[in-house]
């Protein structure tokens, strides 16, 4: 088994997950917000769905110059369940090409030219890749919440949903 083959199995897992929370977002609602300082709907729906192939081409790189984010916001459904799976596909793509050598080499990321962080490739993959896109998957899930979409299941049961039972 290669370094880099739990990554690409639990984001296939993920994935399903991740397609089942961004179905649910209601398409006239990508506007709303929970707060003047928060994402719309579409700016966090847009985030998850685009955070693996995002990060991907992030990592196939040896460095990255934080330039800052801009959050885009999809004009429908139909853009964001797309951009999801062309995100899922890239990260698919350009993480199975990573050999052993590369999944481990150090990663750097830069700002003005000073070193925020450096670790390993497969470090910055659990961080970043999986780790951050399931903090903001989460927050999607109280964004639904709030907007009184019944919750898919994600991890067991949820209010509105139990595949158990």
């Amino acid at each position: 088994m290669r370094a880099i083959d739990p990554i690409l199995m639990e984001l296939d897992q993920e994935g399903q997950t991740t397609r089942r929370v961004l179905e649910r977002v209601p398409e006239d609602k990508l506007g709303w917000r929970p707060h003047a300082k928060s994402m719309t709907l579409g700016q966090l729906a847009f985030h998850v769905a685009t955070t693996p192939g995002n990060v991907a081409e992030i990592a196939s790189k040896e460095s990255y110059e934080f330039q800052g984010f801009t959050q885009p916001e999809p004009a429908s459904k139909a853009e964001l369940l797309k951009a999801f799976e062309d995100s899922l596909a890239q990260a698919k793509s350009v993480l199975g090409g990573l050999s052993d050598e590369q999944a481990m080499a150090t990663w750097t990321a830069t700002k003005e030219g000073a070193v925020l962080m450096s670790l390993p490739r497969i470090g910055l993959l659990r961080a970043i890749q999986l780790n951050h896109w399931y903090h903001h998957r989460g927050q999607l899930t109280v964004y639904l919440r709030l907007l009184d979409v019944p919750l898919p299941s994600v991890y067991g049961p949820s209010a509105d949903e139990n595949p158990f039972g």
